[in-house]
């Protein structure tokens, strides 16, 4: 190895220094030989001071007085942007950085995603806990991350800069986030000093089942008027993930629409049972019953009521107890989605639950019925690009809706409204964070007021005589179940400050 003069290498770990992205350090020079990483040196001091003598490679000379550098961990000495002794990479011409980009997708691997985090970790990842937590968008992320970057409205994203750049080589693991919803994959090859497109969905989509990485635990109560535990097969969710309470998957059915065992109307009940290609046939858990315990609800992460068909405010089964259980759930963290009659759980649910919107029950909307999205927050702005972007729109600002209904004409300042209509005034979309009046968010609460799944695109029904997954017949969603997607993982995301 060709020695260098005490000058050279000190200046030049300076310049080197000064534009280290964060992570990167170096060792100090000392006087004599050079030295192995970690060797104290004399007249060495912190990284990048100028000494004496002859530097050493990666520390300072055998010696006094000196003090060893931090060297550069894991992923971060593969960055040509991070100069570090033996771990130098070479440097990139100006204007062609290392960088990763490409799109982001649901796990069926059909729809991009967008608000979805994707970094490289430079440390393993931290697990998960089931059921509601408080978490902040600030440590939404584990593993060190050593670039992240967010995807836009078509699912899009780019990681590295030319100061930052994307580490090279072999085996880097790359992670799609949002919410728990997570898969960490490992890249055969990133090359230096270009753009490395990443065009394979199956890359870059979210997991299908927990070999592929983390899903969050849901529970969905069925309805004979709104079919979503078909539409959780069509984003992707694999069936063997589809189990009773008692098994592994990460959904969990319960049969909805009944009142003491009996169907509360003639179509209310939803489907209550496997078939007995899936879970041996097992029968799904009263949802009446299940509900009544916070306890049982604090098994998961995500809630999801489909609409029983029938207005219960005479003959409910939704105790003040179920109210208080969901309340008690979503002000702890976790994320609740009602359709249509599930109202119930905000008009006549718990203080101040009533108060976040304007209830009135009117005839439906004639089908189809055009919405239009709110675009006066950024996310409602993000919507309406998305549903362009995805096809599910034509015309940007609005959203055409089968199944249209009118419980809701406006809400308050607790609440967001997403999409709505001023003729008649009607809100078919809104959410609120929990605690409702709240110090600070946890938790958040989605309700769409129309069917989002049964009957729309061409045929799913959830009933009794159809057993899981017999009634699910579409395998493309429809423009509004395109709507709820993005509401979906919207709701598993981090909360914000604020009604949205």
């Amino acid at each position: 190895m060709p020695r260098l003069t005490a000058f050279a290498p000190s200046f030049a770990l300076l310049v080197a220094a000064a534009l280290a992205p964060a992570g990167c350090s170096f060792k100090s020079s000392g006087i004599g030989s050079a030295g192995a990483a970690g060797d104290t040196g004399s007249g060495g001091a912190a990284a990048g001071t100028t000494g004496t003598g002859t530097a050493g490679h990666a520390g300072g000379a055998i010696g006094t007085g000196g003090q060893p550098g931090t060297p550069c961990q894991g992923l971060r000495c593969q960055q040509s942007t991070c100069k570090v002794g033996s771990c130098m990479q070479p440097a990139c011409p100006t204007g062609s950085p290392t960088t990763l980009s490409g799109k982001v997708y649901d796990p069926a691997g059909k729809v991009p995603l967008y608000n979805v985090d994707v970094y490289i970790p430079n440390a393993a990842l931290s697990d998960f806990t089931d059921g509601p937590s408080c978490d902040t968008c600030a440590n939404r992320t584990s593993g060190d991350p050593v670039l992240k970057a967010v995807t836009d409205a078509t699912g899009s994203f780019t990681l590295g800069t030319s100061s930052n750049d994307v580490p090279v080589g072999a085996g880097i693991p790359l992670v799609m986030q949002v919410g728990k919803w997570r898969r960490e994959v490992m890249l055969d090859n990133v090359v230096a000093c270009q753009n490395n497109m990443l065009t394979d969905p199956n890359v870059t989509r979210l997991a299908r089942d927990q070999s592929e990485g983390h899903i969050p635990h849901i529970a969905l109560t069925t309805g004979g008027a709104d079919a979503l535990e078909c539409l959780l097969r069509k984003i992707g969710i694999s069936d063997g993930e589809f189990t009773p309470e008692t098994g592994s998957g990460r959904v969990n059915l319960f049969a909805g629409g009944t009142h003491n065992g009996t169907a509360m109307s003639m179509n209310s009940a939803g489907t209550n049972a496997y078939d007995p290609s899936l879970n041996s046939g097992a029968t799904f858990t009263a949802a009446e019953t299940w509900w009544e315990s916070v306890d049982n609800l604090n098994m998961y992460d995500i809630i999801l009521h489909s609409c029983e068909g029938v207005a219960d405010t005479n003959d409910t089964n939704k105790s003040m107890n179920a109210r208080q259980a969901l309340q008690t759930f979503a002000d702890a963290g976790g994320r609740v989605f009602a359709s249509h009659w599930h109202n119930y759980w905000i008009e006549h649910g718990v203080a101040p639950w009533p108060t976040v919107a304007n209830f009135n029950h009117q005839s439906d909307p004639k089908s189809p019925f055009t919405g239009t999205i709110d675009t006066s927050f950024p996310k409602g702005q993000a919507l309406s690009d998305w549903l362009v972007n995805v096809g599910a729109s034509t015309t940007a600002g609005q959203l055409v809706i089968q199944g249209a209904k009118h419980t809701v004409d406006t809400v308050n300042m607790q609440a967001q409204r997403w999409i709505y209509s001023t003729t008649p005034v009607s809100t078919q979309y809104f959410s609120f964070n929990t605690p409702v009046n709240g110090a600070s968010a946890c938790g958040k609460v989605v309700f769409s007021d129309l069917h989002v799944s049964s009957g729309s695109g061409g045929g799913d029904t959830s009933s009794p005589a159809k057993p899981f997954p017999t009634g699910c017949i579409t395998t493309d969603l429809s423009p509004q179940e395109k709507a709820l997607e993005f509401m979906l993982f919207d709701l598993s995301s981090c909360v914000l400050p604020g009604p949205s």
